[in-house]
């Protein structure tokens, strides 16, 4: 269907970002400010269709620092395949020099001095920019939200959810589909839901007590768009009732549900759809089996595990697009559709450079509304830190590393763990930490730090039921997040390995000593997913934490121990 030529015209069109000319110029003219905004949204526009895909924005209304991340291992077929590289193989692969500005975007070395170079990503009204520029050169171009966007800071939490429902209003998208938005309560998420004014979509969102789609949430929108009958079909997060508290929406029920994703596919190419999108929020491995499965889709918009990929990755006859996470990226995508079939395709991912992108004052003002209730608890400073804080990757991080000392410090526990989750912004050395930046790496509405007592047996099953699903080789097992953070204990981990002989050499780091099995340990956590836990919340023990300890100074962590096989 579509030609190695025109897959060639992706690279093409992505030339704006990976530049040919190396890191002397771009790099220049970023750090001098005089890379201008139209060079950065510069796009050859191409056949009669055009999607924009935002995800995982994680209510990060103004410009940040996200450090990508340094460990993302793939395993079974996925391993060392796109998204599972990082680095300089990851550079290798597109051909991104060293020190460019796609180097800082897509990948983590030298992240300080490159963020001081290049400065801040995201901020919504950067990204209404951008969506705005496209529109003008494509008026009806689709803007699709893959969901993660009601959750994830102080505002969101506060004011559950409107905050960012006003500012996505504003930038009027056709259709999102969900994930943490069900955190806020089934209640909450249908209020809101009945007053979107778009679709909001979902063909694996049903009922839970009759297993029938469920009535709030479509399955599928058409659109006609360049004289072209576009069917979006939304996909939920599969695994939501096991990643998350199954007692906040108990209605619902999710699942992948491949069956009725085809005959979804069938019902909307009989009813004359000449281009199939999926917006997903599988995950990149699961979205890739899907494609391999279900037949039919052109593209799928792929959301949940955060990867920002430069071009796309073809599954048979399908496209599956990776726009990255918290507002720092937006994708662009450009499609002929001729006889009723996709004949090509082009697309550019774009870096949301936040000292290059002028904002929209619209919605800079919008933005300001919302915030202007909060912004005195929002800037008070805590404390300060000395190390880069990032979390982002399959093991700790530096903030799950704090996270994890203030939960051991301030609940008095032997071992602490801290949820694998992907979101949240980074700091610079000599940054403050203010209240904003602790919330936007813990805000969730089950945020209590529970204390616990655990036998060393019993640690070790979690570690591994953790770890089959991060590494379990069928990606339809892997059912979201990365590897649990931990601090006070230290073990080995053979990723190849089968489930229940992943997790060895376990060490109580504070003593050195084997954990055994037998003996009971005092582990302190937060995010549990269990009904009724008891604790103060996570937000106000790191905050306690840190003002104790006044700047952030962290050791390396080296007490997790991976072997790929």
């Amino acid at each position: 269907m579509i030609s190695r030529r025109d897959f060639l015209q992706v690279s093409m069109a992505a030339s704006a970002l990976l530049g040919s000319s190396g890191f002397g110029n771009w790099a220049r003219l970023a750090a001098q400010q005089a890379l201008s905004q139209d060079q950065l949204l510069e796009f050859e526009t191409y056949g009669n269709v055009s999607l924009i895909h935002v995800t995982d924005i994680h209510a990060q209304l103004k410009p940040i620092y996200f450090r990508e991340p340094e460990i993302n291992l793939g395993v079974g077929e996925a391993r060392g395949q796109m998204p599972h590289v990082t680095g300089a193989d990851f550079r290798r692969a597109y051909g991104i020099d060293d020190g460019s500005p796609a180097a800082y975007a897509l990948t983590y070395d030298d992240f300080t001095a490159l963020a001081k170079t290049y400065g801040r990503v995201g901020g919504m009204d950067r990204v209404a920019t951008v969506v705005n520029a496209i529109r003008a050169d494509r008026p009806d171009a689709l803007l699709l939200d893959g969901g993660d966007t009601w959750h994830g800071s102080y505002t969101c939490y506060h004011t559950e959810g409107q905050d960012m429902v006003n500012v996505m209003n504003a930038l009027k998208p056709d259709a999102m589909t969900f994930h943490w938005e069900f955190t806020l309560g089934s209640e909450r998420v249908n209020e809101l839901v009945e007053g979107l004014p778009f679709a909001a979509l979902g063909q694996n969102i049903f009922d839970a007590e009759w297993d029938e789609p469920a009535e709030l949430f479509k399955p599928y929108q058409f659109f006609e768009r360049g004289g072209v009958k576009v069917a979006v079909i939304g996909q939920a997060f599969p695994y939501m009732p096991i990643a998350n508290p199954r007692w906040m929406f108990p209605e619902y029920s999710f699942g992948i549900r491949d069956e009725n994703m085809q005959a979804m596919v069938d019902e909307v190419r009989a009813a004359g759809a000449e281009l199939v999108v999926c917006l997903s929020h599988n995950g990149f491995d699961v979205d890739k089996k899907m494609a391999g499965r279900v037949t039919g889709i052109d593209v799928i918009l792929s959301g949940h595990t955060h990867d920002a990929l430069p071009e796309p990755v073809q599954v048979g006859q399908t496209f599956i697009i990776a726009s990255g996470s918290n507002g720092k990226f937006v994708s662009r995508v450009d499609l002929d559709v001729r006889d009723g079939k996709m004949m090509g395709i082009r697309h550019k991912l774009i870096p949301i450079f936040s000292d290059v992108i002028a904002p929209d004052p619209a919605m800079t003002a919008l933005i300001d509304e919302q915030r202007a209730p909060h912004a005195d608890k929002l800037a008070e400073v805590i404390g300060h830190t000395d190390e880069v804080l990032y979390r982002r990757g399959n093991f700790n991080g530096t903030w799950d590393d704090l996270i994890c000392n203030a939960l051991i410090s301030e609940r008095e526990a032997d071992i602490a763990m801290s949820p694998g989750v992907r979101w949240g912004p980074s700091l610079l050395p000599g940054d403050p930490i203010t209240r904003e930046d602790i919330w936007n790496v813990c805000s969730m509405t089950y945020g209590k730090a529970y204390r616990s007592e655990m036998t060393g047996e019993f640690i070790q099953v979690i570690l591994e039921d953790v770890a089959d699903n991060l590494f379990n080789p069928d990606p339809y097992y892997q059912q979201g997040g990365d590897m649990v953070r931990i601090g006070g204990l230290g073990y080995r981990i053979d990723v190849t390995k089968p489930q229940g002989e992943r997790i060895t050499e376990m060490t109580l780091l504070k003593t050195g000593e084997a954990i055994d099995p037998a003996k009971t340990y005092v582990v302190a956590g937060w995010a549990s997913v269990n009904e009724g836990t008891e604790g103060p919340q996570i937000w106000d023990v790191i905050e306690n934490h840190v003002r104790k300890v006044g700047t952030v100074t962290l050791e390396p962590n080296t007490s997790v121990q991976v072997v790929e096989g």
